[in-house]
């Protein structure tokens, strides 16, 4: 028999336990998808940078908010989206994974893994987007960074939280110094970010190979927006790799991080803008060119001890064309940055390398950066090379030379020679210090020019071998004390008896 009572009673249950879940979706409508820009007709509270997802799965950042439709910058290829197809919001600010998981890892620039290690094991994220450091969160710039590169640590020393710009044309040798400084900070405690931007894969590949055979691939990142990728995913890349960096230097954690290249990184954008639609200004970059570098380069910095006193440097590469640093993005960079590297393409064919022009290379924090012993050795170097490209260009037209002139070309020519450094051999510091100190005292005077290198490979090796307490004298105290110098005075000295002889 059936019982009402009972079935009521049973209905009212089920009634009283159910679970009623109302999600409400702000949604609107393709009108409008060209070279992966999409307009799109509602989503009338829409955040600026927010994430808005496609029906194919394909994420999207609200870019244009205008009075009748939305640009969105469609974040993959846009062949899958159709006129009329609807688009939803996700109440999200474009973020990326963030934390230790990310070391070691080569990703896209919304923190996808395009390694073969698996996902991204972490949780935490943090947006693309994020204000810079006040000026009550930092402290002055004081501790070196070393890169490993003669002409550098002792020209223009670059100083943790620094914002340093590598420019030059193409084919100078810009990212091979970025490479450096990444492979010299193995042992040192830094972690470091490589953001290459609208480079071809097998560069990518081929960079992968450099860090993993050098043992770097264990403190750095790789976060790649290749040739290939859709302008949008070209245009966050950076921002992507600063949130990794911000995250770990708010940790208190030492991060040095590469942008190669931000001209690519500007083309990006103005691709961007001119779909959307953006009236045009100088070069046809849009009006906000220069907010686009300045918001990027400012969240690098040294911070505050209360802060845990991280620190992250950026070195972002710029490329010139014939060697025009007036134009207009490398002018705003020069303008943001604490100072700049001026690769020269004629040094560079002339077997000068690093190709650093003296004259045009600058660091705005200086001696701040350097330490003691690179201070007391290189003080005199950057008169002693100016006065010498002076004098060489002069020479030229002169047929009869005195003494002291010559004297004075062969001095620079021997400190130049001293300068040049083979790829991807970063030196530590006190074996730069000793040849820097053996350059500029004029030890290397009656040294032929062809056997600098040698001289320096050996010298080294013997004081290694007869005073081993100089060299590590100068690496545990970073200076150069009176006695070491007379230490070292002895071994020069000695060793260029043997040298002689052994010519």
């Amino acid at each position: 028999m059936i019982n009402a009572d009972e079935i009521a009673g049973i209905l009212k249950q089920q009634i009283m336990s159910a679970r009623v879940e109302v999600r409400e979706d702000e949604v609107g409508t393709v009108i409008e998808v060209a070279d992966s820009v999409a307009r799109v007709y509602g989503l009338r509270v829409v955040q600026m940078n927010e994430l808005v997802q496609f029906p194919n799965g394909l994420f999207g950042i609200a870019f244009n908010l205008e009075e009748d439709n939305v640009g969105i910058v469609v974040m993959g290829p846009d062949n899958d989206i159709r006129e009329g197809a609807t688009v939803r919001r996700t109440g999200r600010i474009i973020s990326v994974p963030v934390g230790e998981a990310v070391i070691g890892r080569v990703v896209n620039s919304l923190g996808q893994p395009l390694d073969d290690a698996g996902p991204v094991q972490t949780t935490r994220t943090r947006p693309i987007e994020t204000q810079a450091p006040t000026v009550v969160e930092r402290q002055p710039v004081h501790e070196p960074m070393q890169t490993g590169i003669k002409a550098i640590d002792g020209l223009v020393p670059i100083g943790r939280g620094q914002r340093e710009l590598i420019i030059g044309d193409r084919q100078t040798g810009k990212t091979a110094l970025a490479i450096d400084a990444i492979l010299n900070q193995k042992g040192k405690d830094v972690v470091c970010i490589y953001v290459a931007i609208g480079q071809k894969a097998s560069t990518v590949a081929q960079l992968h190979k450099i860090f993993t055979d050098a043992g770097a691939m264990s403190y750095t990142t790789i976060v790649a927006a290749n040739s290939g990728d859709p302008a949008s995913l070209r245009y966050i890349a950076p921002y992507a790799g600063c949130a990794m960096g911000q995250e770990l230097m708010y940790a208190g954690k030492h991060v040095l991080i590469i942008y190669d290249d931000l001209s690519k990184h500007a083309q990006a954008y103005r691709e961007i803008s001119l779909v959307l639609r953006r009236p045009p200004g100088r070069e046809a970059y849009p009006g906000d060119i220069f907010y686009l570098h300045s918001r990027l380069l400012e969240r690098a910095a040294k911070l505050s001890d209360g802060l845990g006193a991280g620190s992250m440097t950026a070195l972002p590469v710029i490329e010139t064309q014939q060697g025009d640093v007036s134009a207009y993005i490398p002018t705003n960079l020069i303008s943001i940055t604490d100072g700049q590297i001026y690769l020269e393409t004629g040094l560079f064919f002339n077997g000068i390398r690093p190709a650093i022009d003296v004259g045009l290379s600058v660091s705005r924090v200086g001696g701040n950066a350097q330490t003691k012993a690179m201070k007391s050795v290189a003080g005199q170097l950057r008169l002693e090379l100016s006065q010498y490209r002076d004098l060489a260009a002069f020479s030229k037209l002169a047929s009869d030379l005195d003494k002291a002139t010559q004297a004075q070309l062969s001095r620079g020519e021997k400190i130049t020679e001293t300068l040049k450094q083979p790829q991807f051999e970063p030196l530590d510091l006190d074996r730069q210090v000793i040849q820097i100190y053996v350059a500029v005292n004029d030890f290397l005077a009656d040294i032929p020019t062809e056997r600098i290198h040698e001289f320096h490979t050996r010298f080294y090796e013997y004081l290694k071998t007869a005073m081993p307490d100089v060299p590590s004298d100068i690496a545990a105290s970073k200076t150069v004390s009176d006695a070491v110098k007379a230490k070292l005075n002895d071994a020069i000295a000695d060793f260029k008896k043997r040298f002689g002889k052994a010519a």
